[in-house]
């Protein structure tokens, strides 16, 4: 099961009115059980309705559709944006969601959008039981807002009694935003028990100036490690896998998506080799 985070640069109606921009999302987004999207203006949601209904449509994707949830509208200012999560409902299921409110005593308002958590039950996996928590850091305040994500771990941790959690989404975490000094401050980078399975090292921006590792997956303790296929988390290369001009790339989107795989159960496994073996008795 492949997992992703996308930062679809102010994903709304005039990105979803071109034909082309839309057919090249439903191939990013038809390679994903769970892809959650990051800057999604949409103010009224026709245009991502409309999306969602295209998604659907295609033939492989009828067979395993789509189903879509997002959180509120965030941000401090007039410009507001969304998190909204696609997931293919024969594969997880949404157990529950909820918004984080960023109300704690002498530290209100840390986060310029709140995460929006997910709680997911995974059907055909080695683990079952997924937290997902979406991030979309201010970048002059990404430093503060990733210490910040321990707090809300905790929280998750709290609430719903589990800490099969993967924290994913854009932390702006490098470049002129956050020195390697910094993260060293950061709760969860500076605690062993948080794993980063994108390294400082890759370059997750389409822009060929810069070469920044901003997108990130992180997942906590060793148990949620073991359930990651080795080597499965990375940037998605969009332009280099559709060969697409620069402008084509960037009307896109000026981040790749970042992805992970989870490992299947033994029983996904003696099931796709059992439908295997009659696809082929049947050719």
């Amino acid at each position: 099961m492949k997992i992703a985070s996308f930062n679809i640069r102010r994903m709304g109606p005039s990105k979803l009115s071109d034909k082309n921009i839309v057919k090249y999302l439903i191939k990013i987004f038809s390679r994903y059980s769970i892809i959650i999207l990051l800057e999604v203006v949409d103010k009224s949601g026709k245009s991502i309705d409309k999306f969602l209904q295209d998604l659907n449509s295609t033939r492989a994707n009828k067979k395993h559709p789509f189903t879509m949830v997002g959180s509120s509208r965030l941000g401090r200012t007039l410009y507001k944006e969304q998190f909204v999560c696609f997931y293919r409902e024969d594969e997880a299921k949404l157990v529950d969601t909820y918004q984080y409110e960023d109300n704690q005593v002498g530290d209100e308002d840390a986060f310029s959008r709140e995460p929006f958590i997910l709680r997911f039950r995974c059907k055909h996996t080695v683990l079952k039981d997924l937290v997902l928590i979406p991030v979309h850091t201010k970048p002059k305040d990404s430093q503060k807002e990733l210490d910040e994500l321990y707090d809300v771990f905790l929280h998750v941790m709290d609430k719903w009694k589990t800490d099969n959690v993967m924290i994913l989404g854009d932390f702006n975490a490098d470049g002129a935003y956050v020195s390697k000094k910094k993260m060293k401050t950061i709760r969860i980078r500076s605690d062993p028990n948080f794993h980063w399975l994108i390294g400082d090292d890759v370059d997750t921006t389409v822009i060929r100036s810069n070469d920044h590792t901003y997108d990130r997956i992180v997942v906590y303790k060793d148990d949620m490690l073991k359930a990651i296929v080795p080597r499965s988390a990375k940037p998605f290369n969009f332009q280099e896998a559709y060969k697409l001009s620069d402008e084509t790339a960037l009307d896109i989107s000026d981040h790749y998506p970042v992805e992970v795989s989870l490992k299947k159960s033994s029983a996904a496994k003696t099931s796709s080799k059992t439908k295997t073996k009659t696809q082929k008795r049947k050719a």
